[in-house]
């Protein structure tokens, strides 16, 4: 006979099996283990056959169970048996199933009654269970036998909590009726591991062997020493019973009969027995089904919600329809034209938090990657200057030349300027590749129709290498056009016509004022003041206002050179100093004069100015370069300040041309490659498409891509036929709230009095 308290929840847990089995899942409803604990010869494991509904356990006196057995039940269409150390092996006679559990303990314990903590795993198949897992162990002893070792009840009680302490773990402390039952140590263990009685139910056995007149009806009814879950008393066969092969249905109707018949007992008989113990168990599993269901159900509508659009695509797409071919493939291209414009133009949609984009890359180089490439540049100092006097020296030939050449400036200016196209045409090269990377992004989700996607990617990338040409064309006619004509008079040009300019007034429209300082201390007593200042080519001279510009303070200009001055750490003003190379006080008892200006522009500002009056920075030099330098310049003064001030113009010029290039760079790739790049998607690229072969073979699907929609269509479908399932189990399910707490003080007063 089967467990008929759980016939209405196996076909719906199966039917759920199946739906999970064909999505190729398992059913994670995680349901209770079943530990029958108790003392030996208490009847546990006649319990544990009643419930399961077949006769597979050894009998006999003492302790026969002597390794944990772990039962593990799974719903099956027939009937059979399978042990984990007989990998293959199909028992079909439950007889065979004893004598093989009698020679697995014998291997590992020994024939004289030894014991070991190493499990027995079997697996019984039928059609009549719930997938779930119940453990037979070892009865509780305390005096060791045969081969037993001193310390075996130590042992056991340690094998048995490695079991009973997990909180999925359901405990039936088995207690025989004709002992006493506060000295019971199954509700010891029980109780250690469950104080609150959460997961323990209590169990009677013998009851039909006790002395005539006496009863447990108190027990029974939960009044001496109760139990949150109460106790349920059962009948099992006798020893006799096992030798005659009385069957388990006959049993259970004598078991019935007892109840009924008993005076004391027949008040309650619908509450005691076997059939009412599996149903009790039968609940618990219910009220665990019903805990589990909500998690279950969530995670399965987050999988049906994340695969619902992909399927909507699959269900609309019939691969062997010519329309609907040219209607996706339409829908395709426009998509990709999309996304690659969502990715330059950037989006607020979907916004990538990962990594940067195409258009975020493409911005870093043009504002961060070009520009570091022109610093890079930097040239040697030392060489450069060597290139100044060599281009002098040569323009003036055999005579001595009084003033400073312009054709040496442009010699050296061009000869920079040609050094640009490496970091322009690499530009271009990173921006390329950029845009490259970008298309074959976003042609990877054509990778359902391959022949599609490759031949898109073919286009867009022959494409984007022609307008790669194009524009570095440009970049060099651009390079070419500023070797063309040396724009002297550009307005930030320091230039040769302002250099003895004179006299040279720096008003606060063209920010050419500052603050005058000596040593960091203040002219004007009680705080810096602000001052006009006049800039001549003999002389320097300052005033504080109109009423005090008679009063003005002079400085000639002679042998004067700048120096600058690091920035104190808590002063924000940018300092640099005027000194003598004779070291001649420069104004009064000062040595050197410092000039400090709010920003860095405003600084560079006046050493232009200066420089312009004739009064040049002082050269810094590298160890081992001053010999060389000396020698190159030292012996010709008006030699070297010739090289000074071209030197000086290189850098001015050069300033304009990286200032023009860094705006010029962007805005040609820009309009000969990205925008038309674009502009070549959204409006011809479909029209190739079509012109480079049989368009329906573009959208063939690939083999793992069918496989895909098979697979997603059943998936989808069998997510749903989950959820209806579960929808059934709920509402055909009905929890019961736990009992409440009782007083179970006498167990720890019981504990306490054998500590």
């Amino acid at each position: 006979m089967g467990n008929r308290g759980m016939e209405e929840l196996i076909p719906l847990v199966n039917r759920l099996q199946d739906a999970f089995s064909a999505i190729g899942q398992t059913c994670d409803l995680d349901l209770p283990q079943i530990a029958v604990v108790g003392g030996q010869s208490s009847g546990k494991s006649s319990v544990l056959e009643n419930f399961v509904g077949r006769d597979f356990l050894p009998r006999g006196s003492g302790i026969v169970t002597r390794r944990p057995l772990i039962l593990q039940l799974i719903s099956s269409t027939s009937e059979h048996a399978e042990f984990l150390h007989c990998k293959g092996k199909k028992f079909t006679d439950f007889n065979d199933v004893r004598q093989e559990i009698k020679a697995e303990t014998d291997r590992v314990t020994g024939t004289n009654k030894g014991i070991s903590s190493i499990p027995i795993n079997l697996r019984v198949y039928s059609p009549n269970v719930l997938n779930l897992t119940l453990i037979d162990l070892p009865g509780i002893t305390k005096v060791p036998v045969g081969d037993q070792p001193p310390d075996i009840e130590y042992q056991i009680r340690d094998m048995i909590m490695q079991f009973i302490c997990r909180e999925n773990c359901l405990i039936l402390a088995v207690t025989p009726a004709n002992m006493d039952l506060a000295n019971s140590d199954a509700l010891k263990l029980a109780k250690d591991v469950d104080p609150q009685g959460h997961r323990t139910i209590g169990v009677i056995t013998k009851l039909d062997l006790m002395d005539k007149g006496t009863d447990v009806r108190d027990v029974l009814e939960n009044r001496l020493l109760p139990l949150r879950r109460g106790y349920v008393g059962v009948v099992n066969r006798s020893q006799k019973d096992i030798e005659g092969k009385k069957d388990i249905s006959a049993a259970l109707a004598a078991e019935r009969r007892f109840f009924k018949s008993h005076p004391a007992y027949r008040h309650m008989a619908d509450c005691m027995g076997t059939p009412y113990l599996q149903r009790l168990l039968n609940q618990q599993l219910t009220n665990h089904i019903c805990d589990t269901l909500p998690a279950l159900r969530s995670r399965l509508q987050g999988q049906l919600l994340s695969l619902d659009k992909e399927a909507e695509e699959y269900k609309c797409l019939n691969p062997d329809d010519p329309s609907r071919k040219t209607k996706a493939l339409m829908q395709l291209i426009q998509h990709f034209g999309l996304d690659f414009e969502k990715r330059i133009e950037g989006s607020g949609d979907q916004v990538d938090t990962v990594e940067l984009s195409g258009g975020a890359k493409i911005n870093r180089i043009f504002h961060e990657r070009f520009p570091f490439e022109l610093v890079k540049m930097e040239f040697d100092e030392k060489e450069l200057r060597r290139e100044i006097s060599y281009a002098i020296k040569n323009i003036h030939g055999i005579r001595t030349g009084l003033f400073t050449p312009d054709m040496a400036f442009e010699a050296i200016v061009k000869k920079q300027i040609v050094k640009l196209k490496g970091p322009c045409l690499k530009c271009v090269d990173m921006v390329i590749q950029e845009l490259i990377n970008t298309v074959q992004q976003c042609t990877s989700k054509l990778e359902s129709f391959p022949k599609l996607r490759e031949e898109t990617e073919r286009i867009v990338t022959t494409h984007i290498r022609e307008r790669e040409s194009q524009a570095k064309d440009q970049v060099l006619l651009s390079l070419e056009i500023q070797l063309s004509y040396i724009n002297t008079n550009h307005e930030d040009f320091i230039g040769f016509f302002r250099v003895y300019l004179s006299p040279l007034t720096f008003s606060p429209q063209v920010i050419r004022k500052g603050w005058l300082t000596i040593n960091n201390i203040s002219l004007i007593k009680g705080g810096a003041k602000e001052y006009w200042f006049m800039l001549t080519a003999e002389s320097l001279s300052w005033f504080k206002d109109d009423e005090e510009k008679e009063k003005k303070y002079m400085l000639p200009l002679d042998n004067l050179k700048v120096r600058d001055i690091e920035k104190g750490f808590m002063s924000s003003k940018h300092v640099f100093a005027i000194f003598n190379t004779e070291q001649r006080n420069v104004y009064k008892d000062y040595r050197h004069l410092e000039l400090a200006c709010d920003t860095q522009d405003e600084v560079d500002s006046w050493k232009a100015s200066l420089l312009r009056a004739g009064v040049y920075p002082e050269k810094t030099t590298v160890d081992g370069e001053g010999s060389a330098q000396a020698e190159s310049f030292s012996m010709d003064p008006q030699l070297e300040r010739q090289v000074e001030t071209i030197r000086n113009l290189v850098d001015s010029y050069m300033s304009i041309v990286y200032k023009s290039i860094r705006d010029l760079m962007p805005k040609t790739i820009m309009h000969l490659v990205i925008n038309n790049v674009e502009e070549f998607i959204h409006s011809e690229l479909l029209a190739q498409l079509y012109s480079s072969g049989d368009q329906y073979s573009l959208m063939d699907e690939s083999p793992e891509q069918a496989l895909r929609r098979e697979e997603v269509l059943g998936t989808h479908a069998a997510l749903k036929e989950a959820l209806n399932i579960i929808t059934d189990i709920s509402t055909s399910t009905i929890s019961t709230p736990l009992p409440p707490p009782v007083d179970n003080s006498w167990l720890h007063s019981e504990t306490r009095g054998l500590e």
